[in-house]
């Protein structure tokens, strides 16, 4: 059971997960191999990640459990203000940045598309809403995404939702409150699931509600584990715990909506349980830490690429191990963006704003 007097005997205030740290990283590399392979292979049968987007309830899951851990004991002497200062820090200056790259690449890529079908005033509010995170499905060449120039700020969207949803409500309520909301999520979920299809869902205008049913149960499970304990050390490692995610998203298309469901369900809030255990050596560390520090980066950074991809791979046709290349050279690039963004942009403009909060 969890001794509220004892969490910080057992979760020590400066205490880093290394090894969740690590999946954060592990999951946003999923993501972007997904993003590539579902342009490749539309028929998720033939997709051999056909549930790479699941890792989006894996990083809703840490996330309730990471925000119980670092502010259900200290919202109330920060207070909101702060605490929504912070987040916007945290979160915000990429969902610019994101929102630039994405007009740039609509706007000359080199491949296709067709930015002279929008009137500037147009391209200017989806650009504006895309950067304050408003969902604007209007981009019927984009699938009518939420946000047409950065797909990935869907699940941001929902993330901002989360938060701000903890700190009016959800860190004032007992655990016991916290597991009906879950049952009822739960049961949400499979209603999204079972009448669906998939959890393949809250990304466009069509299907906007089932993202609040995924982070729903997903960011309270994250909560709970953390409100209840449920922490399980083993010896697995990074290593061991990056082949135990990655079976999630590597798991057969045709296993249908039943097996993602348990995968959210249980088998994703187990691996929170098992990361949050699990002893990580010195070199893995160092590994975990950059895993971490470019997987936001990385992951609201590579869509600006793949509608690029589409129109080429459309035009072109590359097969084989040309079209193999081109997947693991873009999977690289992508990740040395993602690292030079966070050294010079992410990191600069946080520690910035930070120290203006400050005075």
């Amino acid at each position: 059971m969890f001794d509220p007097s004892a969490r910080t005997q057992t979760l020590p205030s400066k205490h880093h997960f290394d090894t969740l740290d690590g999946l954060r990283g592990v999951a946003a590399i999923a993501v972007v191999i997904f993003h590539f392979m579902e342009i490749i292979y539309p028929d998720p049968s033939e997709n051999f990640i056909g549930h790479g987007f699941m890792a989006v309830d894996f990083f809703f899951c840490l996330s309730g459990f990471v925000m119980a851990y670092a502010y259900d004991d200290r919202l109330k002497k920060m207070g909101l203000s702060t605490f929504f200062k912070a987040r916007i820090i945290r979160l915000h200056p990429l969902v610019v940045f994101g929102s630039v790259l994405g007009l740039l690449a609509f706007l000359f890529d080199p491949f296709g598309g067709n930015p002279e079908a929008y009137r500037a005033g147009r391209l200017l509010l989806i650009f504006i809403c895309s950067m304050l995170m408003i969902p604007f499905p209007v981009m019927e060449d984009r699938f009518f995404n939420l946000f047409g120039l950065n797909a990935p700020s869907w699940s941001l969207f929902w993330e901002y939702i989360a938060n701000i949803v903890y700190a009016l409500v959800l860190v004032r309520l007992p655990r016991k409150i916290l597991l009906i909301l879950l049952v009822f999520s739960a049961a949400w979920l499979y209603y999204v699931a079972s009448s669906a299809g998939s959890l393949l869902g809250g990304w466009a205008g069509s299907n906007f509600w089932d993202g609040a049913a995924r982070i729903s149960y997903s960011f309270l499970a994250g909560m709970l584990i953390f409100r209840y304990n449920l922490i399980l050390r083993n010896g697995l490692g990074f290593l061991g715990m990056t082949v135990l995610l990655s079976i999630a998203f590597l798991m057969p298309s045709n296993w249908g909506w039943p097996a993602e469901l348990a995968i959210v369900l249980v088998y994703f809030p187990l691996m929170i349980m098992l990361g949050a255990g699990a002893i990580t050596g010195l070199a893995a560390k160092n590994i975990c830490k950059l895993s971490a520090d470019i997987s936001y980066p990385l992951y609201m950074t590579h869509y600006a690429v793949m509608f690029m991809f589409l129109h080429y791979y459309t035009a072109n046709k590359p097969q084989g191990f040309f079209l193999g290349g081109i997947v693991i050279i873009g999977l690289l690039l992508l990740l040395l963006f993602a690292y030079l963004t966070m050294k010079f942009y992410d990191l600069p403009v946080r520690r910035y704003l930070s120290n203006k909060m400050k005075k």
